[in-house]
């Protein structure tokens, strides 16, 4: 079996209504599979208003708007309709890119039509309860998880470290990786604008520290805004720039009223915008790989993270930035301190960084998964048996 012998069928819960990470890094594989002759048919919730134009044939399925969350919809089933669409496109192999309800009954499917399962590993949905005051959830959510994973023949995480908590986390037998990749027409210190930085009314000389990405609270925003007020009450000069939208952007207004809201930025825009800070701060510790991180990378900004699963992937500590405990506000606020105050030394970070990042290109990320999907259908097709690791939802 080669590339163009594939069919696959792609099932998530958000594929272009919301622009994140996780459905930018789809509609980019999709693309590529498309490009090498594969076949593709993408399972998700649609609307009328989508966040950007998608890759592909997308078939919609039935959704709600997701309890506090309503720009996210939530997958309810997969009608009859839909069923006999996935029996005329008969795919070779199944990929589920979500563990709600569409994920597991895709499963379901794929097990019944007797097709192999992978499934992309996309965010820390265990880690989500502890933003909403509910962390005592997390051991039920990831028992959860672990049923769900340990159906599939393989999963695959962004990066190793992120890869090597799954399989602590006993997720599966067999995980692999489907890194993220950059865009370097986009993202690099060219890029960088001063005029821009003026007419946001940011002068010259001072230094930008920068968020960027959805504005809702599992991304730390509160681990963020205490350091910056640290910072603060240390009499560091220094500007934040927010770079990103979401329903938490009234609170951290009003938690950093001296800060700069550009709100959503894409393309040439969001590259301008990266420049033209001059770190990164991400204090997230829910993130799977990271975009944000490896896009301020591209740029030349040395980065701020959290020792957590995708920065440790990607940020050498002391070398192409810092990584700090998670929540550790003293001594993230310590290290912005330093990048403050030190312009050597970021130039020579971000410097090191961008180097860094030249060696995440797209086409050779997405091969890997595509090397994946060939290695679990071949193992199928010489008689290998499906997961037999619990009982059907």
């Amino acid at each position: 079996m080669d590339v163009t012998e594939l069919r696959v069928a792609l099932f998530t819960g958000n594929y272009n209504y919301v622009r994140d990470g996780a459905n930018q890094a789809l509609n980019r594989l999709v693309g590529y599979l498309l490009r090498q002759g594969a076949a593709v048919r993408i399972y998700s919730p649609r609307t009328e208003t989508p966040a950007f134009a998608s890759v592909g044939k997308v078939v919609g399925v039935p959704a709600i708007p997701l309890p506090g969350r309503g720009e996210y919809r939530a997958p309810i089933m997969i009608p009859p309709r839909v069923k006999k669409d996935i029996a005329a496109f008969d795919p070779t192999i199944f990929h589920v890119a979500s563990p709600e309800i569409l994920g597991h009954r895709a499963v379901s499917l794929a097990r019944a039509h007797g097709r192999p399962v992978v499934a992309s590993v996309h965010t820390r949905f265990e880690t989500y309860p502890r933003y909403y005051g509910l962390a005592f959830l997390e051991p039920l959510m990831l028992a959860t998880l672990r049923r769900f994973y340990r159906r599939c023949d393989a999963i695959v995480a962004p990066s190793e470290s992120m890869a090597q908590l799954l399989r602590d986390q006993r997720m599966s037998y067999d995980v692999g990786i489907w890194t993220r990749g950059v865009d370097v027409e986009i993202f690099n210190p060219d890029r960088r604008s001063m005029v821009w930085r003026r007419s946001i009314g940011i002068a010259d000389d001072e230094v930008v520290i920068a968020f960027i990405g959805r504005l809702v609270m599992e991304k730390g925003l509160d681990v963020f805004s205490d350091a910056v007020d640290q910072l603060a009450r240390r009499g560091v000069r220094h500007r934040v720039l927010v770079i990103g939208a979401g329903p938490a952007r009234e609170w951290f207004e009003r938690r950093l009223p001296d800060a700069v809201f550009v709100g959503f930025q894409k393309g040439e825009d969001l590259g301008r915008a990266a420049a033209s800070a001059d770190m990164l701060f991400n204090p997230s510790v829910t993130e799977t790989f990271g975009n944000v991180t490896l896009e301020a990378m591209a740029v030349g900004l040395p980065v701020v993270a959290a020792r957590a699963t995708g920065s440790e992937s990607l940020v050498i500590d002391g070398v192409t930035g810092r990584l700090i405990q998670p929540g550790g506000v003293a001594a993230f606020a310590d290290a912005l301190q330093h990048y403050c105050e030190n312009a050597d030394t970021r130039r020579a970070v971000g410097e090191d960084g961008r180097r860094a990042s030249a060696r995440y290109g797209w086409d050779r990320v997405n091969q890997e998964l595509v090397d994946t999907y060939l290695r679990i259908a071949r193992q199928r097709a010489m008689g290998g048996r499906a997961p037999r690791l619990g009982p059907n939802p």
